[in-house]
């Protein structure tokens, strides 16, 4: 997540990252999810970057899922790294969770 962090680091001294380098990133960062919590049952959207399903449980096929989280990139890398714990992102509405299994907290810090 080196490069999750030093994108981090520019937002929090008021730079503005590269938009190629934050969509990579995003990737990298999702693939890692999936990776860690295969499935279908959770969207995970970072728009306008990616979009992915993961978690185990009934599978997503059309239409509107039973579950989504959804947030920023510099929230989602925020978690990702662990900067950000998932209840307080939860809490202040930097993430949008809503459905049965879109408590991620376990999922991070992704490694």
């Amino acid at each position: 997540m080196t490069d999750a962090t030093e994108l981090l680091d520019l937002w929090d001294a008021g730079g503005t990252p590269d938009r190629l380098a934050v969509k990579i990133a995003v990737k990298a960062s999702l693939a890692t999810l999936v990776d860690a919590a295969p499935g279908h049952a959770v969207e995970v959207r970072v728009p306008p970057f990616a979009a992915v399903q993961a978690i185990e449980g009934t599978r997503h096929r059309r239409g509107t899922p039973p579950a989504v989280v959804e947030c920023d990139a510099r929230t989602w890398l925020s978690l990702a790294t662990g900067r950000v714990a998932w209840a307080d992102a939860v809490a202040d509405g930097r993430v949008r969770a809503s459905g049965e299994r879109s408590d991620l907290s376990a999922c991070f810090p992704l490694s």
